[in-house]
């Protein structure tokens, strides 16, 4: 009974959270199956490395540090921070080059669902193996769901954001931006697990934890304003060109697209997809070098004459 209680916990919570942040992303929604393989990485995979990892730093501090409590401290205090976010974030390096992760939000969506990947697995060790009652359960379940597993999310986030950022930057962001983004991910989760380890700064570092997460949503919240702003911008040109209706520039980096009858039902999705990913093709194009420049010109050719058909064949009934 105490495995299922504690994997409903578990993973409710988590999936609730992951489907909040990918439709936050209301104008470049990620596909679900990617976000879904950033989950599962964080899940399954960060997880196994973080042990393994984990269990081989702190053998060799244990060379050094004999008191066991103070082991136990510089395990979740410095070993845990450093590792973890290690582990989480090595794949947003190896989907790094993906065409649909292309911005800072993308990052913000792949690196917390990583992280709430790992809260969801981390969180049901800990309440099988610390819930030794019902009312140690429930606070497990309470802290964890509410705090712990939310810090996981919006470190990896952050490290995500930061790559995103500088995806179609010069070398300069390139070199330092990942370096400062995982940095800034270690901190965070350095502060949480320090916090929490002593009586007398577990409040400051609940406080802690509440800004960074009002940070979070801020940032993430112009993050999507951009994507707005990039989808007006580019696809102006293509009402100028006689591509797209004027009167659809508005409908289209709005909630109004959502809607019915501004289009064809029939290919409203299909339309709305098109025309967003034209106008990030375009955006990606002019800030491209080399191969991946040829990439994006054919794509923006492809999806320009797919917008074309589409709006011509609805026209014909």
């Amino acid at each position: 009974m105490l495995y299922i209680a504690s994997a409903t916990a578990a993973v409710v919570p988590m999936i609730f959270y992951l489907i909040i942040i990918w439709k936050f992303d209301r104008y470049d929604r990620e596909p679900f199956g990617l976000v879904l393989k950033n989950y599962l990485w964080g899940a399954l995979g960060a997880i196994v490395f973080a042990i393994i990892g984990s269990a081989i730093i702190t053998a060799v501090l244990s060379i050094f540090i004999r008191n066991s409590t103070q082991l136990e401290h510089a395990e979740t205090i410095f070993v845990a921070p450093f590792v973890e976010e290690i582990t989480k974030g090595l794949f947003l390096f190896i989907i790094f080059s993906n065409k649909e992760f292309d911005n800072l939000t993308d990052g913000i969506v792949y690196g917390g669902a990583i992280g709430l990947g790992f809260g969801m697995t981390e969180n049901f060790l800990y309440f099988v193996a610390f819930g030794n009652t019902p009312s140690e359960w429930l606070s497990l379940v309470i802290v964890r769901t509410l705090f712990s597993a939310v810090m996981h999310c919006v470190a990896t986030a952050s490290f995500g954001a930061f790559l995103g950022y500088a995806k179609f930057k010069n070398i300069f962001y390139k070199l330092t931006f990942p370096v400062i983004g995982i940095a800034l991910a270690m901190f965070i989760h350095f502060a949480w697990n320090f916090s929490v380890s002593f009586e007398a700064t577990t409040l400051p570092g609940f406080l802690f934890l509440f800004f960074t997460v009002v940070i979070f949503i801020l940032v993430f919240s112009v993050a999507v304003l951009n994507e707005k702003k990039i989808i007006y911008n580019e696809l102006l040109e293509e009402v100028l060109n006689g591509l797209i209706p004027s009167e659809h520039l508005e409908i289209l980096n709005s909630s109004r697209r959502n809607k019915l009858g501004w289009v064809d039902e029939s290919i409203r999705k299909l339309y709305i997809r098109a025309a967003t990913t034209l106008a990030f093709r375009k955006m990606e194009l002019k800030n491209s070098s080399g191969s991946s420049r040829e990439f994006y010109k054919k794509d923006i050719q492809y999806y320009r004459s797919f917008i074309h058909n589409l709006l011509t064949q609805t026209q014909l009934y």
